[in-house]
């Protein structure tokens, strides 16, 4: 079965929670998400996003790995299943998640990465007066397409490095809206498949690096209401010869459960 919520609500949803406007363009939010925020803030808005974006997790490995993430579910306050959108490639889902609208309306329509040219979630912290950066690897979707904008971008060679920048920028506790993006597990599991040990392993990395996150978070942001996401963009199959691959309209590549949690300020 298909998840009912598209992607394209992710983005009003972000805004919402920071109490800014949302694109003018974008998809309405999405309730369950938003009544999870007003709830656990006690209807207070966030003044920190942490979007950590792990690449190609679908919704099934979550599922039927569900103990390599125990390190984090059991931290995380709620899960948002999500469809993404077609074609099911990192540049067209990271369009959609972070314009709010589909992949028509924001341009990129296969493995392409140009620049978006229409308003972004970035463009709406930036016009609201609010600090947003993206950490990404160099030569990756979020380091390419949403450049442009008056903000910070980090690019690096390795994941490694994004991490450990993205560390130094939570402790420096000076951006509104971090997004850091990991690819790791897509690159392996393309290589390998989606449930060979090197992916596993990846898979892994990625849950100890958010893990690492929403400690150092909860250690130097206690004078803010934060949220935290661990946001991938789309799912992945196997194919022949025992490798992955995505971008089909099938339950496997379309279905993703993104999961968040709040940090309600210590004042």
């Amino acid at each position: 079965m298909i998840n009912q919520t598209s992607l394209d609500t992710l983005c009003a949803s972000l805004c919402y929670a920071m109490g800014i406007d949302a694109p003018s363009s974008a998809a309405k939010p999405n309730p369950l998400l938003c009544d999870y925020i007003d709830k656990t803030l006690k209807d207070e808005k966030a003044d920190r996003i942490f979007m950590y974006n792990p690449d190609a997790i679908a919704q099934w490995v979550y599922e039927k790995y569900s103990q390599i993430f125990e390190q984090i579910t059991t931290q995380i306050d709620i899960e948002v299943p999500f469809c993404t959108v077609m074609p099911s490639v990192t540049p067209v889902c990271f369009g959609t998640m972070y314009t709010g609208v589909q992949p028509e309306i924001h341009g990129i329509q296969s493995y392409v990465k140009p620049v978006i040219t229409i308003d972004t979630i970035f463009d709406a912290l930036i016009s609201s007066g609010k600090k947003p950066v993206i950490v990404s690897t160099a030569n990756d979707s979020m380091s390419k397409i949403f450049l442009e904008r008056k903000m910070d971008y980090f690019i690096y060679d390795t994941i490694s490095e994004v991490n450990q920048k993205a560390l130094e920028l939570i402790k420096q506790d000076e951006y509104d809206f971090i997004a850091v993006y990991n690819g790791n597990y897509d690159t392996v599991m393309h290589k390998f498949g989606p449930e060979s040990p090197e992916a596993l392993d990846e898979l892994r990395d990625n849950v100890t690096s958010f893990d690492m996150f929403c400690k150092e978070i909860a250690k130097c942001w206690k004078k803010h209401n934060s949220l935290l996401g661990f946001a991938m963009d789309h799912g992945c199959h196997e194919i022949d010869g025992g490798c992955g691959s995505h971008g089909l309209a099938m339950e496997e590549d379309l279905n993703i459960m993104h999961l968040y949690k709040t940090i309600k300020a210590k004042k």
